[in-house]
């Protein structure tokens, strides 16, 4: 007999009781699977959610299984109707288009903006993160050099490579 177990995928917006799991999720993620030399205290808007990120035309979400945080991506309203997408990670096992996290995720920051007429999304990630730089492309994001973003993107001393998305 085969049992087949259905994991629903929930996005809610950030609230603080989700702190310690985004840490949880975010840290293994960067500093073992992708050997991102990166501290907790190195990143202010993983320390403080709520206050960097829910403000203006930003916000934070997590992507929920069973009530356990499998993903996260948030934006940081960066003015002129601009916002800088931080945070997507998902769990490496709620990866991929089975569960459809990373995508949800994306969906649901892209129609944040919309309804708050933001123009342009932008983000910075590292060389190595092979799937994320084509799941941005896939996304509408196309890639631009860092002396073409804005003087008020948050660069994070990690990153590399930087994408950019227009409201078409």
């Amino acid at each position: 007999m085969q049992i087949i177990v259905e994991k629903k995928i929930e996005v809610v917006e950030f609230e603080p009781c989700y702190q310690q799991a985004v840490e949880e999720l975010v840290l293994p993620i960067q500093q073992i699977e992708f050997g991102v030399k990166i501290t907790r205290d190195e990143q202010p808007d993983l320390i403080d959610i709520k206050n960097v990120f829910q403000k203006g035309d930003g916000n934070f979400w997590v992507a929920l299984c069973a009530g356990k945080v499998v993903g996260t991506v948030g934006v940081v309203d960066i003015g002129n109707q601009q916002v800088a997408l931080k945070k997507m990670f998902v769990h490496s096992d709620f990866r991929g288009k089975t569960f459809g996290v990373a995508q949800s995720l994306m969906n649901g920051a892209k129609e944040w903006c919309a309804e708050r007429g933001v123009k342009t999304i932008l983000l910075g990630t590292t060389a190595r993160m092979f799937a994320a730089h084509r799941f941005y492309e896939k996304n509408s994001f196309f890639e631009v050099l860092q002396n073409e973003l804005p003087s008020n993107f948050p660069v994070v001393h990690v990153d590399t490579k930087f994408y950019r998305c227009d409201k078409s």
